[in-house]
């Protein structure tokens, strides 16, 4: 039976960052009164998710029928500029990250699985047949997050804001550019600086 870190709702769910653009480690973060769970993931399932909450409530607004209010954007009283709440300690690593509604209590379900170890595979000759364990192990952890529909909002828009105050893009190519430039594949290899 895994440890599930379940928040329904949180007070608080947030995407965050810890140190300079460039060398910044991701957190999910989930707060319920005096109890704080932070998960680590990468940039881009923070994008993700963010665009994904966006579509779904997006989508929801369009079929209507729902007795919660929800909204078409994040209310300016809501949105939440604050840092991650201390202390940061990782429960884990995000590997898989479900998304769904539960049209029932009309929360929006998030579910964040940990990283799976991947197994080495088996050694076998061109025409031999290997069969393969393909059972899903049951994960240690699991972090569950159930939000409003305005918190759901209200995360996607910090995820995008999170995620847009990285480095900045190179114009030419859009890789990341440092303070000291970066090797431009369409400069043919010479140093391009943001400037």
């Amino acid at each position: 039976m895994p440890l599930v870190h379940r928040f329904d709702p949180p007070d608080r769910f947030i995407a965050g960052t810890v140190g300079e653009p460039g060398q910044r480690t991701f957190f999910l973060q989930a707060r319920s009164g005096a109890r704080v769970t932070s998960v680590a993931l990468e940039k881009q399932q923070v994008a993700i998710l963010g665009e994904r909450i966006d579509e779904l409530l997006d989508e929801l607004i369009g079929v209507g029928g729902n007795a919660t209010v929800i909204p078409a954007m994040t209310p300016v009283d809501q949105v939440d500029t604050g840092p991650l709440d201390q202390p940061i300690v990782e429960e884990f690593r995000a590997g898989t990250i479900t998304l769904s509604w539960d049209a029932d209590d009309e929360r929006v379900v998030i579910e964040v699985f940990p990283v799976v170890e991947v197994v080495e595979p088996i050694e076998a000759e061109e025409d031999e047949l290997v069969e393969l364990d393909i059972a899903e192990p049951e994960p240690e952890e699991l972090f569950v997050v159930r939000l409003t529909p305005v918190l759901a909002r209200v995360f996607a828009t910090r995820a995008a804001s999170v995620v847009q105050a990285g480095r900045p893009s190179c114009q030419f190519c859009g890789g990341p550019v440092d303070a000291s430039g970066h090797l431009c594949p369409r400069a043919n290899g010479y140093r391009r600086t943001q400037g």
